[in-house]
C-alpha cells in the first residue's frame, strides 16, 4: 500500500459518518415502478430553458446612498502560503471584521435615508488592501422578507447585484433544515466583487423601522488569488510585458480548447468557488443529465470539496471558463458566472461524492453530461476535464489501470492500494491534475464514470497515479434515486413581487407574466422564486385559485374549493381569474406549509413558505392577522 504526500484534498474535512443525505431523504423523485437506467446520454441546454431574471441591475450612480467605510489592512503574507499541494485549492482567507462584528456595531454604521420607493436605505463599504476580491459573510438575526439587499463596488455603483430578503431567509432555512444551527448556517456569503472593495446596501420596505434589521458582518473572505482572466487585448499587453496572464497550471496541462476530444463534455464542466469556515476554495464540478432529460441541474463534485449544506449554499459556478482560442490565454466571451448556491442532495466519503442541485439555471449551451453506471475495466482509455489551480479548462488523456481501496492517513495524506475497491486508479499519458481539479469528472466514451479524489500525478512523473471515486458505486448507493428514473417531479417555480405602493404581494407561476410585470409595472419589486408547485392538473394535486380585488388592487389565493365558491358568492369585489398552480391540501411528499396573513387595513393577504418570515411578520407587523397554513407546496424542484 503506497502513501502519498502530494494530494488534492484535505482528509480532515471528512466526518466520521460515511454518508450524508440532506434535504431530500435520499428518495429523489423516482416513482416506485419507474424504469431504472444504467446509462444516459448528454443533452444541451436550450435557450428557451433559461428564464432567470438578471441578478445584476443597472441604475443611476446617484441612486447609491452614502456609505460608511470599513477598511482592513493588507493580508499577512503567510496567510496565502501552502496552497499548492492540496485540493480544494485555497484562494481566500477568512478575516475578522471588528467594526461590524455585532448587530449593534453594524447598526451604528448605517446612515439611513429615505428611498425613492418610500422605505429606508443605507450602505456600508468594506475594503481590504491587496485583495483581488471580497465576499462578505452577512450574519442574519432578523431580516424583512421584502427587504432588497444589494452588493456592488464604489467604482461602479450603477451595476448592482440584487437579492430579496426572502431568498436569503430561504437559504438560511435550507441550511438549518440540514441540521446546522450554528452562526455559519445563518450567514449569507455575498458574490465576489472581483476587487478589493465591496459595498453592502439594504433597502427596507415602507413602514419598516430600521431597528427591525438585525444583521452583521463579523467576517469576510479576502480573495488573495487572481481569479479573473484578461480580454484578448489585455492578454497581448501582458505577453509584451512578460507577465503571466492567468493561472498557475503546470506546463504539461493541455488547453481543452485545442482538442476535439471532450468538445461536447467540456460544456458540462464548471469552475467552483465556495466558502468554508470563511476561507474560499476552488474545485471543479460537472452538470449531469437524468433519465427523463428533465433539465434539473444536478451537479457532481467531490465530498472533500462540499460535504454539507451550509457550504453548498455559498457555491459560485463559472461556466465556459476556457480560452477563447487554442492557447490564447484569454477567456472566451460566453463565460458566465452563477452565484445562487446549491442544495446538497447526497455526500459520501465512501466514493468522495458530492451530489448537488444548483439553485440557478445553467446557461444556454451548457451540456448536461451523460453517465455510465457500469464498471470500467483496466486498460480503458479515459479523459479528464478540470480547472487545475483554478486555471482555464484543461484536458488530460489517460487510462484506468485498476481499482483501489483508499483510506485517510492525516490531514495531507491518504493511502490507496489493493486491486479492488471504490476507486479507479488512473495514469495519464498527457496532462495531469492539480489542486483545484478536485471533484472533476472522469469520462469514458463521452460519459461520466468517476470523480477526482486525489493522487500524486505530476507533469514530471507519468507513472504516478490519480484516484477517482467510482460513479457506478455512488450511483448504486444513492444517485440512482435522482438520476435513473424516467419520471421527474414536474414542479415549477412560483415567482413573488412586492408592490411598494399598496404594500401587497403578487405571485405567479408564469414566467411570461413575471416578465410582463417586471417590464410594465416598476412599482412591483421582483423578489424571485417564492416556492415551487405543479403547473397543471396532470400532477394529480389540488388547484390553487386566484382572485383580483379591484378595490384594494391586491390578489387573493386560495387552495380550497369551498373558500373559492364562498368568495365568488359573497364578495363581488373579488374577481375570479384563474387556477394559478397545483399544490396539496395536506402535508406530506416533502412539502412545506404556505402560511397566510390578512391585513384588515389594506384588505390584502400575504403568503410565505418561510417559517422565519412568518415569525417576523407576527412579531413586527401587528396589522397582519395570522391565519395559519393554507395549503402545502415545496421549497425546491
Amino acid at each position: 500500500m503506497k502513501k502519498f504526500s502530494v494530494v488534492r484534498w484535505v482528509p480532515a474535512l471528512f466526518s466520521a459518518a460515511a454518508l450524508l443525505v440532506a434535504c431530500g431523504g435520499g428518495t429523489g423523485d423516482a416513482a416506485p415502478n419507474a424504469p431504472l437506467l444504467s446509462q444516459v446520454d448528454s443533452r444541451v441546454q436550450p435557450v428557451e430553458a433559461v428564464q432567470d431574471v438578471a441578478r445584476v441591475k443597472s441604475r443611476s450612480a446617484t441612486a447609491a446612498p452614502s456609505a460608511a467605510v470599513v477598511a482592513l489592512e493588507e493580508l499577512a503574507t503567510e496567510k496565502t502560503q501552502s496552497v499548492d499541494s492540496v485540493g480544494p485549492r485555497l484562494v481566500g482567507q477568512g478575516r475578522d471584521v471588528e467594526a461590524t462584528k455585532s448587530v449593534s456595531a453594524m447598526g451604528a454604521l448605517w446612515k439611513w435615508r429615505k428611498a425613492p420607493a418610500g422605505g429606508l436605505v443605507a450602505a456600508v463599504s468594506f475594503s481590504a488592501e491587496g485583495a483581488y476580491g471580497l465576499r462578505l459573510g452577512v450574519l442574519v438575526q432578523q431580516l424583512p422578507g421584502s427587504a432588497v439587499v444589494r452588493v456592488y463596488t464604489q467604482a461602479a455603483p450603477d451595476k448592482v447585484f440584487e437579492i430579496s430578503g426572502q431568498e436569503i431567509l430561504q437559504l438560511i432555512e435550507r441550511n438549518q433544515a440540514a441540521g446546522d444551527r450554528s452562526d455559519a448556517a445563518r450567514t449569507w456569503w455575498t458574490p465576489d466583487t472581483g476587487g478589493g472593495e465591496a459595498t453592502l446596501e439594504v433597502e427596507l420596505p415602507p413602514g419598516i423601522a430600521a431597528s427591525t434589521l438585525q444583521i452583521s458582518v463579523p467576517q469576510l473572505s479576502h480573495i488573495f488569488a487572481n481569479l479573473s482572466v484578461p480580454t484578448e487585448q489585455e492578454y497581448q499587453e501582458q505577453i509584451q510585458q512578460n507577465a503571466k496572464a492567468i493561472g498557475d497550471a503546470d506546463t504539461c496541462n493541455l488547453d481543452a480548447t485545442c482538442y476535439n476530444d471532450g468538445a461536447n463534455e467540456r460544456n458540462a464542466v464548471a469552475r467552483m468557488v465556495f466558502v468554508k469556515g470563511a476561507n474560499a476554495y476552488l474545485c471543479t464540478g460537472t452538470l449531469l443529465n437524468d433519465g427523463s432529460s428533465s433539465g434539473k441541474p444536478y451537479f457532481l463534485s467531490a465530498n472533500h470539496c462540499i460535504s454539507d449544506q451550509t457550504v453548498a449554499s455559498s457555491l459560485q459556478t463559472d461556466w465556459f471558463f476556457r480560452s477563447s482560442s487554442c492557447n490564447s490565454g484569454a477567456l472566451q466571451s460566453s463565460s458566465t458566472k452563477k452565484v445562487g448556491g446549491a442544495k446538497l442532495l447526497y455526500a459520501s466519503a465512501d466514493t468522495d461524492t458530492s451530489f448537488l442541485l444548483l439553485n440557478d439555471t445553467p446557461p444556454a449551451g451548457a451540456v448536461f453530461a451523460g453517465w455510465d453506471a457500469s464498471a470500467v475495466a483496466a486498460g480503458v482509455s479515459t479523459i479528464g476535464l478540470h480547472h487545475p489551480r483554478g486555471d482555464l479548462l484543461k484536458l488530460s488523456y489517460g487510462a484506468v489501470v485498476g481499482q483501489s481501496t483508499c483510506t485517510t492517513i492525516s490531514d495531507t495524506q491518504f493511502s490507496c492500494g489493493g486491486t479492488s475497491g471504490n476507486y479507479y486508479r488512473v495514469n495519464w499519458s498527457q496532462g495531469t491534475t492539480e489542486g483545484g481539479s478536485s471533484g472533476s469528472a472522469l469520462f469514458r466514451n463521452g460519459k461520466v464514470v468517476g470523480t477526482l479524489y486525489g493522487g500524486s500525478a505530476i507533469c514530471t512523473n507519468k507513472s504516478s497515479s490519480d484516484f477517482y471515486g467510482r460513479f457506478d458505486v455512488a450511483y448504486n448507493a444513492a444517485l440512482k434515486n435522482w438520476l435513473a428514473s424516467a419520471v421527474s417531479s414536474g414542479r415549477a417555480a412560483v415567482y413573488r413581487f412586492y408592490n411598494s405602493k399598496t404594500g401587497a404581494h403578487f405571485y405567479t407561476a408564469s414566467a411570461a407574466e413575471r416578465d410582463f410585470v417586471i417590464k410594465t409595472f416598476p412599482e412591483f419589486g421582483y423578489e424571485n422564486i417564492a416556492f415551487y408547485a405543479y403547473p397543471d392538473a396532470s400532477s394529480g394535486k389540488d388547484p390553487v385559485f386566484r382572485f383580483y380585488n379591484a378595490t384594494s388592487g391586491a390578489h387573493f389565493y386560495s387552495g380550497s374549493v369551498e373558500e373559492r365558491d364562498y368568495v365568488i358568492t359573497h364578495f363581488p369585489e373579488y374577481r375570479y381569474e384563474v387556477v394559478s398552480w397545483y399544490a396539496q391540501k395536506a402535508e406530506g411528499n416533502e412539502s412545506s406549509p404556505i402560511y397566510r396573513f390578512y391585513n384588515a387595513k389594506t384588505r390584502a393577504h400575504f403568503y410565505t413558505i418561510s417559517a422565519a418570515e412568518r415569525d417576523f411578520v407576527i412579531q413586527v407587523h401587528k396589522d397582519f392577522q395570522y391565519e395559519g397554513p393554507m395549503y402545502y407546496a415545496w421549497t425546491s424542484q
